[in-house]
């Protein structure tokens, strides 16, 4: 895998504030942005064969190991969460093509997706595999991402990404060098839970803590998925100004964190941002 380009961005709206884009979206056409960062040591490490892991009916995840899997010969199974609808919505016929197995947990069943009982269940159910958890994030996938700042060869104060399950804020962490910080921007509403699980991720991966990363909670918009009007608004006016078609899930919430912070003062004029890009809009169901 190349390193993924680093693009300026010039906007007088950011006060001053110099924001560059790290353009992880460019990474691969199906295995996108932190996806392929997250997968890379876990397939590495995968022996058996199988991948198992779990998501949502619209998640990123489950198409990024289901084309994973088709592309290095691993057999795929998606757990869904809720109940199986027909059609299949465009994420699910995608990973379907890709060759996925999908099963399926009741939303009680689901929150227990990690316990014993499940666990058997599903050992029961399909045998020995390889589990990669929700959102891909492991002390494998926090290596992947750890690799991300080495890439920068531009000088950089503060490095942004969207946080969902943490993974991709502990690894670049880590990987950051001496004065400079992370910030990551929580898509999901009440999510103060996923600080301890940034450190926990770091301890796993390393035994340790950096102490060079903080978590903003306020700009989730209502909670994951959610995309009102002020942030439809604000990703349609930065695709006309800057080119760049926008992800609405995690990349739209960072980006508004960015330009709001800056506009408050929080960073100060000069301050050189780069902003992590962790993913483009969905790619087309295959053929």
């Amino acid at each position: 895998m190349n390193p993924s380009p680093l693009e300026q961005v010039r906007d007088e709206r950011l006060g001053g504030v110099r924001l560059a884009l790290k353009r992880d979206d460019l990474i691969d056409p199906e295995i996108t942005g932190n996806k392929w960062r997250k997968l890379k040591h876990n397939l590495a490490r995968a022996r058996t064969g199988t991948l198992l892991t779990f998501g949502g009916a619209y998640s990123g995840h489950i198409r990024a190991v289901a084309a994973a899997g088709r592309r290095y010969g691993f057999a795929t199974i998606g757990v869904i969460r809720g109940e199986e609808h027909l059609p299949l919505n465009p994420s699910l016929a995608y990973a379907r093509g890709c060759g996925m197995r999908l099963t399926y947990l009741d939303r009680t069943a689901y929150r227990a997706k990690h316990t014993p009982e499940v666990a058997a269940r599903l050992h029961a159910a399909f045998g020995d595999f390889d589990l990669i958890p929700e959102g891909g994030s492991n002390a494998a996938a926090v290596l992947g991402c750890a690799e991300l700042p080495a890439e920068i060869a531009d000088d950089f104060d503060v490095i942004c990404c969207p946080v969902g399950t943490g993974g991709t804020l502990a690894g670049i962490a880590a990987g950051l060098p001496p004065g400079r910080r992370a910030l990551g921007f929580a898509v999901l509403k009440g999510a103060g839970f996923l600080a301890e699980e940034v450190a926990r991720l770091q301890r796993e991966a390393y035994g340790t803590v950096s102490g060079n990363w903080a978590l903003d909670l306020d700009f989730h918009f209502g909670g994951y998925a959610r995309v009102p009007p002020e942030l439809s608004a604000f990703a349609g006016d930065f695709e006309a100004r800057h080119g760049l078609a926008v992800e609405r899930i995690y990349v739209a919430k960072m980006l508004y964190g960015v330009y709001a912070l800056a506009a408050s003062g929080a960073f100060a004029p000069g301050t050189r941002v780069v902003a992590v890009v962790t993913g483009g809009p969905a790619v087309p169901v295959p053929p």
